[in-house]
């Protein structure tokens, strides 16, 4: 086995669960993004990126919960979390460059880097999917 990897510490019923709705909320992205419009009421200016940040700070929920069970070090696990999410934007903004109606937007994907950083910075200092200390 790895050295990164965890050995058999959480139950592969829990592993599985983190890593299922990691992929079914990637694909919900995926869906709302092969959409050529959304029908969102406009509040204010710029709040698609406001979007942006909450639904890719869910993505990263959803990675540090998976990712904090199969690799060893939660800061390793933190890292892969982010990298994930922030390569996800990446390939979802250019996804949506093939879809009528939509456009890539460096500042979406920033977006979305920042709702995933928030979000781990905050499961970081609350410790969440940490477990105990030994």
């Amino acid at each position: 086995m790895a050295p990164c990897l965890k050995q058999i510490q959480y139950s592969l019923n829990v592993k599985l669960l983190w890593l299922g709705l990691l992929i079914g909320y990637s694909g919900f992205i995926y869906y709302l993004s092969d959409q050529s419009s959304l029908p969102t009421p406009t509040l204010f200016a710029h709040q698609d990126k406001l979007f942006h940040a909450t639904a890719y700070g869910i993505l990263g929920f959803f990675a540090i919960g998976y990712f904090s069970r199969v690799l060893t070090k939660y800061r390793l696990a933190l890292i892969v979390a982010f990298v994930f999410s922030a390569m996800y934007g990446a390939s979802d903004e250019w996804h949506q460059s093939f879809v009528e109606g939509r456009e890539a937007d460096v500042y979406d994907w920033l977006a979305d880097m920042f709702g995933a950083a928030l979000l781990l910075l905050v499961a970081n200092k609350f410790r969440l999917f940490k477990g105990k200390k030994k």
